[in-house]
Order: C-alpha cells, then sequence, then structure tokens
C-alpha cells in the first residue's frame, strides 16, 4: 500500500468526515454541506460564542439528499446544537429561519445567536419570494446569520421546467454565491453566514447537480476559509439587523443603502473574486462562476492552455464566486486593458448585465460577448446568441466561443477549433435540445396502475412520479401543474368546455405539502373533478423519505371529508387492512384495486369533488425494506411460459411494468419476466393471456 501524500488525513470511517477538526477528508458535496453547520459551531466556539443551528427546508434534486444525510449526521449534529427539523414546504421553512433570527431580540434566549440554512429546489425558490423577501428586509442576527441554498436542474432533468432562482435572488435583494465544486461549497457557505453576520442581509448560494453530486478532497481546519471583515462602514441608526419593531420604508433603505453595500463590501475584502491568467499586456478575459467555470477550465485543458499558455496568448480570467451583486472595483480592474471580455454563464446574462453596466463609460471598455456580442467589431454577428439562454452550455461551446475570441484578436492565432463532439449533428443549434432517454415507472410501481383512467376519460397531471404518466400516454394524462395546483386548471378550463369531469393525480407527499389547497379550490369552485391520490408511504422521487408529518390514510380521509368531500373511495393492494374500518368516516367505500375501473367510472359520474385514495406501497421501498427484512417476502412469483406466449403483450399494457423483457425465440419475439428487477406486484397477470 502506497503512503498517503503528506497532509492527506486518512478516513478511520465514514462519520470521519464530521468528526475530524482538521485535515484532508473526501467529501461528496451534499456531505460538504452537512459538514458546514458542524463547522460553523467550531468556529463559533472557538471565538467564544454560544451558538445554535437551524436547518430547514423541503427536498428536491439536486438537494434530494440532503435531508437524508442529515439525518444519517443526527448524533454529530445534536452534538454541536443544531436542529435539523425538515419542513411541510419550503416558504413554511423560509419563514420558521427567518423567526429564528428573533433569538436574542426578545427575552428567553438561551444562546447568542441562531444560524440558519435553508434549502430547497428551484420551485422551492419560486414559492419562497414571500418569506424571503420580508425575511431579508427584517435583517439577520449578528450572531446568527442565514444562508439559502437553492437547488437548480438547468437541464430540466428532473424537473417540469428548467430551473434559474438567480433573478429571484436579486429580487429578494439577496446577494448570491455560487460555489464550483466540494471544496467550495464549504467555504463558501461559511462565507456565506459570516456575511450574513456583518450585512444584515440573507446569503444565498446556487448549487448545481454536477457541482453538489460530485466530490473531491476537502480540507478543514477552524481557521479556513479566513474571514477578514472589511473596515466598518456607516450604519444607520439602530444598525443593519433585525430589531423587535420594524417598518417597511426604513426597512427597504437599509437594504439598498446600507446593507447590499456592506455585503459588497465584504466580497471585496474576503476576495470571493479573484483575478488570474495574463496580468500586464492582457487582452482577451474571460469571466465565470460556479459550473461555468468549471466547463471553461475543461476547455482549457481540450485547446491545451496551460497557465504558461494563457499569459502568452493575453487571456485574463476572472472568478466569480458572488454573483450578485458583482463587486465593481475588481471587475474594472480585470478589464484595464482589455479588448474583449467573454462572459460565460448559463442561461440569463446576469453577470454579462452587471460587467456592461460597471464598465460603462470607462475609457477604452472592452467590448463584452456573452449571450450576444457587442462593440463595432462584431457589428456582424451581433444578435447571434454566443451563449444559449435556454439549457445548458458544454467545455466544446466555450472552447468554440474562446477560439473566436483569439481569432478576431490576431487571425494567424495557433489555437484550432476544437473537433465537434462525437454524435454531434453539422448545423445545429448550439443550445438545441439533446436526446434523451424517457423515464418509466419501476417494476410493481403503483402508478403503473393508478394513473390509468377509462376509455374517453382525461387526467391531470402533477408533480410526482405520476408525471411520467404523460409519457406513457399524452392522449389521456396531459396539463402538469407546479407542485400544489394539482386538479386547479380544470377550475379555469370548466366553465368553457363540453367536457363534463376530469381525473386529478396528486401524491400522498404533495397533498402534504400543499395539494390540499388546491383540493379545497377545486371545492370552493363546484367543478366536477375526482383526485386520485396516491398513498404510497415514502417521497418516491427523492429517495424515499418518509413525509414530514404524521398522515395516514384515515386522516387523510378525514382531512378531505372535513373539505367538503362527500364522495370517497379507498381502493388497496390490501382491503384486509381496512375490514375494521378503523377512522374512516362512514360514507368512505373500501375496494380492492382490481376494481378502480369500475370505481373511476362510477365517480366520473359523480357531481362535484370526488375522492379515491390509492393506497399501496412504493415498489422502489418495498424493494429497500425486504432487504432491511422490514417488509414481508411475497411467496408467489410470475413467469411466462415462453411454449405458450404468443407475444401479444397484453401482460406489459396490463402493468406498465418495466420487468417485462423481450425474449427472442425462433418463432419470433415473446416476453420474459426479468427475476433480478421483479418487485412482486404481479399486475402482469391480469393480461388477457394463458402463459
Amino acid at each position: 500500500m502506497n503512503a498517503p501524500k503528506e497532509g492527506l488525513r486518512l478516513i478511520a470511517s465514514l462519520n470521519d468526515r464530521y468528526l475530524a477538526t482538521e485535515g484532508w477528508l473526501y467529501m461528496t458535496g451534499i456531505q460538504a454541506l452537512v459538514r458546514l453547520p458542524i463547522q460553523q459551531r467550531l468556529r463559533d466556539a472557538a471565538a467564544g460564542l454560544n451558538t445554535g443551528g437551524y436547518i430547514s427546508g423541503y427536498r428536491g434534486s439536486p438537494m434530494g439528499r440532503y435531508d437524508l444525510e442529515l439525518w444519517g449526521a443526527q448524533a454529530q449534529l445534536d452534538q454541536h446544537n443544531v436542529v435539523f427539523r425538515p419542513a411541510v414546504n419550503e416558504d413554511l421553512a423560509a419563514t420558521a429561519i427567518w423567526g429564528a433570527q428573533y433569538v436574542g431580540v426578545f427575552p428567553g434566549a438561551t444562546v447568542d445567536g441562531v444560524f440558519g440554512i435553508w434549502y430547497g429546489k428551484g420551485p422551492g425558490v419560486d414559492r419562497s419570494g414571500d418569506p424571503f423577501r420580508h425575511a431579508n428586509l427584517a435583517g439577520t442576527s449578528p450572531h446568527g446569520g442565514v444562508l439559502a441554498i437553492a437547488g437548480d436542474d438547468h437541464g430540466a432533468k428532473s424537473s417540469t421546467v428548467a430551473n434559474y432562482s438567480d433573478l429571484n435572488f436579486v429580487a429578494a435583494g439577496i446577494p448570491l454565491l455560487y460555489p464550483s465544486n466540494a471544496q467550495e461549497l464549504l467555504d463558501f457557505g461559511l462565507h456565506g453566514i459570516a456575511m450574513s453576520r456583518y450585512s444584515g442581509c440573507w446569503s444565498g448560494m446556487k448549487v448545481v447537480t454536477d457541482v453538489v453530486e460530485g466530490g473531491g478532497s476537502v480540507h478543514v481546519s477552524p481557521d479556513s476559509p479566513r474571514i477578514v471583515e472589511p473596515p466598518e462602514l456607516p450604519v444607520p441608526e439602530g444598525g443593519v439587523h433585525t430589531r423587535s419593531y420594524d417598518s417597511a420604508l426604513p426597512q427597504e433603505d437599509r437594504l439598498y443603502h446600507h446593507k447590499l453595500h456592506r455585503a459588497v463590501a465584504y466580497a471585496r475584502a474576503t476576495r470571493l473574486n479573484v483575478i488570474g491568467g495574463a496580468g500586464q499586456g492582457a487582452r482577451i478575459g474571460v469571466v465565470a462562476a460556479g459550473k461555468a467555470w468549471q466547463d471553461l477550465q475543461q476547455a482549457f485543458v481540450a485547446l491545451e492552455l496551460d497557465a504558461a499558455r494563457l499569459d502568452q496568448l493575453g487571456i485574463r480570467t476572472l472568478k466569480v464566486g458572488m454573483v450578485w451583486p458583482l463587486e465593481p472595483g475588481i471587475a474594472r480592474e480585470f478589464a484595464a486593458g482589455l479588448s474583449q471580455v467573454l462572459v460565460v454563464e448559463e442561461k440569463r446574462p446576469l453577470l454579462e448585465d452587471q460587467l456592461r453596466s460597471v464598465l460603462y463609460r470607462m475609457a477604452d471598455a472592452p467590448a463584452i460577448i456573452g449571450k450576444h456580442a457587442d462593440g463595432p467589431q462584431f457589428a456582424a454577428e451581433r444578435g447571434a446568441a454566443v451563449f444559449p439562454n435556454a439549457g445548458e452550455i458544454t467545455p466544446a461551446m466555450v472552447a468554440r466561443a474562446l477560439v473566436a475570441c483569439l481569432r478576431r484578436d490576431d487571425s494567424s492565432c495557433p489555437i484550432g477549433q476544437p473537433e465537434p463532439a462525437a454524435g454531434a449533428q453539422p448545423g445545429s443549434h448550439a443550445g438545441a435540445p439533446s436526446l434523451i432517454r424517457a423515464p418509466s415507472f419501476c417494476s410493481g410501481c403503483p402508478h403503473g396502475r393508478s394513473t390509468k383512467v377509462p376509455d374517453g376519460s382525461r387526467a391531470l397531471a402533477g408533480i410526482g412520479c405520476h408525471t411520467m404518466a404523460m409519457f406513457l400516454d399524452p392522449t389521456t394524462t396531459t396539463t402538469v401543474s407546479h407542485m400544489g395546483g394539482e386538479g386547479a386548471p380544470w377550475i379555469g378550463q370548466a366553465p368553457f368546455s363540453k367536457r363534463p369531469h376530469v381525473f386529478a393525480n396528486l401524491g400522498d407527499g404533495t397533498y402534504f405539502h400543499s395539494g390540499s389547497l388546491a383540493l379545497r379550490a377545486a371545492v370552493s369552485a363546484k367543478v366536477n373533478i375526482t383526485y386520485k391520490i396516491l398513498y404510497n408511504d415514502a417521497v418516491a422521487m427523492t429517495g424515499g423519505q418518509p413525509i414530514d408529518g404524521t398522515l395516514t390514510v384515515p386522516m387523510l380521509a378525514q382531512q378531505v371529508a372535513a373539505e367538503g368531500v362527500t364522495r370517497i373511495a379507498l381502493v388497496s393492494e390490501e382491503i384486509g387492512r381496512y375490514a375494521a374500518r378503523t377512522g374512516l368516516p362512514e360514507f368512505v367505500t373500501v375496494h380492492d384495486r382490481k376494481d378502480l375501473d369500475a370505481v373511476q367510472r362510477e365517480l366520473r359520474e359523480y357531481a362535484g369533488v370526488s375522492v379515491i385514495i390509492y393506497d399501496q406501497t412504493c415498489a422502489a421501498e418495498k424493494r429497500r425494506r425486504r432487504k432491511k427484512g422490514e417488509y414481508p417476502l411475497s411467496p408467489l412469483r410470475a413467469f411466462i411460459n415462453e411454449a405458450v406466449c404468443e407475444g401479444c403483450g397484453d401482460c406489459g399494457v396490463q402493468s406498465n411494468c418495466t420487468s417485462l423483457m423481450p425474449l427472442e425465440t425462433p418463432l419470433g419475439r415473446k416476453r420474459v419476466v426479468d427475476q433480478s428487477s421483479c418487485n412482486q406486484d404481479l399486475s402482469c397477470i391480469k393480461g388477457f393471456c394463458p402463459s
């Protein structure tokens, strides 16, 4: 075995990454975020502060596993007085963290302050705009501070829309950090809390899948990163932090005339933005942050541009750590003497627009190339997107743009055009979406049966695994809504449609999060709609977490009844669970899942809002629990007799099961059950087939 590198600490256990006080540790991005509150408490203790930590939010890719990792480190969090409490939804989490900043303002505090960490996916940022704005205007505790971690899915790989949260933070007046690797997830997180304490603002931190699901060696130390507060700036009367009584206009004045200036001063003092590459004589500048910075580094590698070559070619770089507000001093220092600046960023031109504003009327200001090229030398290209406003960018796109800049500067530049990526179509738009493999339900997934509707009916999709029903049959399941809006599109369609009724899919996790309000709205509007609420006992799409609270099938039925729904049918894979009808309202009918079609046909004739509660445990959770001995093994397995099988595929039509595989035989294609992936749901045996 080779000896470890000097200074690299060997990990004795998985928990060592949370227990070690100093050294190099391997962490994933998510684990770095788990280490973050622990590291903050260690720093506070070393400074003589008795603080607490409060973490809350709601899961969603790329932050889908944050709660699971936090639960796994619960003992370490408890030891450091960090409370992790996942919320019913994101805006309530933000409100709770807002409230934690008042600890110390009123009597009874047991700590000097509470630092808060909010987390959520891009849509969670959208729905939390109101508490974000209120809380940021109210301020933070001088020994507390808030970091809001936004998980963005730029490519819509696990989302109904492409996420981009940057401008949400700008609208709320929240400074935004953008880390590019696991080390920066930890360091920028600590900077964000320190900046929040100094400025009185919340701090935002944007994370994307490539960064938060990656990993690497992370250095931890009691004094790393080095935090330097800038020279004290003038403050308004009463300071910039939370106070017991406040009013709207003074809050606005403090935020935009004092607090944001302090955030910019903090970024300057701690060098969150770094100039690199060529110094004197540089002609071309490249600006990037976060994931785009990593794309730029890969482009440099592809073009064989090391530090010496960058200097020789006159290429200067600006690595931006705080993307808003952009610190103007370093922007001007970076741009001095340049003829062109290439701004590499995905989605909207946030850095590009700020850079133009900062450099406006600057003597010999460089031309700026980003979403568009400007300047007289680019007249022929003006209006043509260099980097698209949609989708994601790639290192190859960055390399092509950089080569174009070099050749404008020197037509004899020896740097060649990089080869197009394998499989790229000639002449295709740089931002054109690529082919994707459509997702599908797991083997034995309850959605495989529950999302089906009778002939002639239509269903509305919602957030959750059942969204995939649109891929399987887009003629019957359509119009996905945001989380908590399930079924509400029908309220606006119904008065102007000849269709008398629709179904709406709604998961139990979404119902608990916010979907109950959509059902309430449908009752209030008196529309004809049947909600199919799948009770699958897990938040399946993000790792099988439990619902953040208590919700049983009888409780769900009682809540729905209390909203004014007078027709409820309970459909279950095991109706024996409800033989005693304990806790169920008297009018609820109980049915076996094989009778779902008949139940739906009856309820679509019902006037008003009706509900089907479909009770079947998530197939992936069944598999996990069986491995742990927490769920009974089925005594039955399905097999297909290939000598009898006619290859009609009706078993797959009935079950939507991915464990049904094609089997090529001398008599043609038939079917076989992949026993390694089969979850023993047995829906396939409903197929009209003697095999």
